[in-house]
């Protein structure tokens, strides 16, 4: 999973969205709302601007392996009508992720989601990777001692450590990662910052966050190239930041 930075609108589009958010408010049938705009070219050019965001290969905002072919609302609508049209509420989603989400939306006890929004937050600060099985998990809270309780959650409900088509696409995206950092460990010398963008033309399901967050620097070859090419070392993590939007 991959921070989302998310794009502004165009002009019209968003005043789209408003109207329909101000016509529908209070509306008991969104879904047959919905259904009736998301046929419109406004709506396809929603969904366009969400698949190009997630690059060439236009893939779902959730698991990063699949083609993402639909509106997810993060909030389902079925449940709060009153977000339907609201863009920060929309993500890129495909099939698979999208049966399992539902309408399935836990809350904690102060009704904050329990699930990851990839386009506002950081999912490496919640989830795991796992580089032999290529699950993901939720990332173990050192102050609370347990694994991360929104992590839990959003595994459990995309079901992210169950699905082996999934994970072997991670397992591969992370093996492509390892072998150019050895490569480059066993060259002669490496230019940061190309080496910076070759790794992240790499990297398909948005793993640098992993692999250059604490828990991957410990593994090889990431130690050893923060250890003997920090330049470049400290050129990814630059890279990563830029991304995903936080320090390491």
């Amino acid at each position: 999973m991959r921070r989302v930075h998310r794009q502004a609108l165009p002009g019209r589009v968003q005043t789209y969205l408003d109207n329909k958010a101000q016509a529908t408010a209070g509306m008991q049938d969104i879904e047959s709302a919905w259904k009736t705009a998301r046929q419109t070219k406004t709506l396809e050019t929603v969904v366009g601007i969400l698949q190009s965001t997630m690059g060439p290969r236009e893939r779902c905002m959730y698991c990063v392996d699949s083609h993402g072919s639909d509106i997810d609302h993060f909030w389902p609508k079925a449940t709060y009508p009153n977000r339907a049209f609201l863009w920060p509420n929309m993500l890129l989603c495909c099939t698979e992720c999208g049966r399992f989400k539902g309408i399935r939306f836990p809350l904690s006890g102060a009704g904050d989601p329990m699930l990851v929004d990839p386009s506002a937050e950081n999912p490496w600060e919640y989830l795991d990777f796992d580089p032999d099985t290529g699950n993901l998990t939720a990332r173990y809270d050192v102050k609370s001692g347990a694994p991360s309780p929104k992590g839990e959650s959003t595994v459990q409900v995309l079901q992210l450590d169950r699905r082996e088509g999934m994970a072997e696409g991670y397992r591969q995206t992370y093996r492509r990662i390892v072998s150019r950092v050895r490569g480059a460990l066993a060259g002669d010398a490496i230019d940061p910052q190309q080496f910076a963008q070759d790794l992240q033309q790499a990297d398909d399901h948005g793993l640098l966050g992993w692999c250059f967050g604490p828990v991957g620097r410990r593994l090889p070859p990431f130690a050893e190239l923060q250890r003997k090419v920090p330049d470049a070392w400290d050129a990814c993590v630059a890279e990563v930041i830029s991304i995903e939007g936080h320090s390491q």
